[in-house]
Parts: C-alpha cells; sequence; structure tokens
C-alpha cells in the first residue's frame, strides 16, 4: 500500500470512528454522560482519545465491536501493516478495502472463516 492510500484510508478511519461516536452521543444519554465525565468538550478530543473501558461499558455490543475493528485498522495503518490479511499475509483488494476499511481478512480468509463458523 502506498503512503497516500494509506493516508486516505486513515482519514476515512478516522470519520467512520467520529460518525459512529457522533451517533452514540445523540441516540444514548448514558453515553453522553460518560463522554461528558471524561471531561472531553468535542467530538474531536473523543475521536483522538482512547475511550475508557468504563465508557466501552455503555456502548453495544455492535457498537463496541465496530469501534474496537477501527481503532485495530488505525493501529495498521500506523505499525505498517494495513491491508495486509491477518491470515494467509496476502495483500487485501483494495475494493475490500474500499468497502469496508477496517477488514482484516483477504475475502478468500473471510470466506474460509464464515464457512468454519457453520
Amino acid at each position: 500500500m502506498g503512503q497516500s492510500y494509506s493516508d486516505q484510508m486513515y482519514n476515512k478511519l478516522k470519520e467512520m470512528r467520529e460518525e459512529l461516536l457522533k451517533n452514540l452521543i445523540s441516540e444514548n444519554e448514558d453515553f453522553r454522560a460518560a463522554v461528558e465525565d471524561l471531561g472531553l468538550n468535542d467530538l474531536a478530543d473523543v475521536a483522538s482519545n482512547d475511550i475508557d473501558c468504563r465508557t466501552l461499558e455503555v456502548l453495544g455490543n455492535r457498537d463496541k465491536l465496530q469501534l474496537e475493528k477501527i481503532d485495530a485498522a488505525i493501529s495498521r495503518i500506523k505499525n505498517g501493516t494495513y491491508g495486509i490479511c491477518a491470515s494467509c499475509t496476502k495483500m487485501i483488494s483494495k475494493d475490500r478495502l474500499e468497502a469496508i476499511p477496517y477488514a482484516a481478512l483477504c475475502i478468500e480468509c473471510k470466506q474460509r472463516a464464515e464457512r468454519n463458523k457453520r
């Protein structure tokens, strides 16, 4: 992956994270209170800081899992492993990353994992 592509995906992931947090804040009073208790004044602060365990407790499992996947993808960008399948170490297609920016598996490994779940 080139640096400009990584930068583009980093920005996209940060936007996804911010949008998810924004929706959670607007829909969930417990989440809003937890964010306010952190002493953060704006959404950019929330998006750029790790959310503590207490805050994550108020999130639904689906939202928590999505935030964790986004954060993991951001970490992969920072350590230079973004776009590399966590299972087979082949490059994940750009089409897949465009569709699911936080994907950790190539389509073949994801399909295999889904089959194994059944």
